[in-house]
């Protein structure tokens, strides 16, 4: 996957979707691709986040072992495909974070991966495009977060 490959898929993700080119030809530049089979973890529940991924192709199953006492178990939030993104959001504010939820493949998976304190440099920079960086973030985290609700629920 080359450079104009990464560009495209960025500039189609529900994250970067409307950033200007000259922005998304910055961040194209911090980014590295990654492959994995299914079954394979993206990252796991617990670990230490420092990355955004961004689905290039592929499924991804977000999910998250719970123990409320007398209920416990396995729920997944979300089923993610092609365009959206996943991973450690609180790196963008600059905070550490381990890691809420795993991302597990379901079929072979192409993920574009960034440094989220990467990230945050050229946010920090240029204040047009941190502020509609974190508008975006504000509403992916809002649907992440009906989605976890909703799969407590289940439990």
């Amino acid at each position: 996957m080359d450079s104009h490959d990464i560009t495209e898929i960025l500039e189609e993700c529900e994250f970067f979707k409307g950033l200007e080119k000259s922005f998304i030809g910055n961040i194209a530049g911090l980014c590295r691709v990654q492959n994995y089979e299914p079954g394979e973890y993206v990252f796991s529940q617990g670990d230490f986040g420092e990355y955004l991924y961004v689905i290039a192709q592929g499924n991804v199953s977000l999910e998250r072992s719970m123990d409320l006492g007398a209920r416990k178990g396995n729920v997944v939030i979300g089923l993610l495909g092609k365009g959206r993104v996943m991973g450690c959001w609180s790196t963008l504010l600059g905070q550490p974070h381990n890691l809420m939820s795993s991302a597990v493949c379901q079929k072979p998976t192409t993920v574009v991966s960034i440094k989220g304190g990467e990230l945050r440099s050229i946010m920090t920079e240029n204040h047009d495009l941190g502020f509609s960086l974190m508008e975006s973030l504000c509403f992916l985290l809002r649907d992440r977060l009906h989605g976890a609700l909703g799969a407590m629920e289940k439990i």
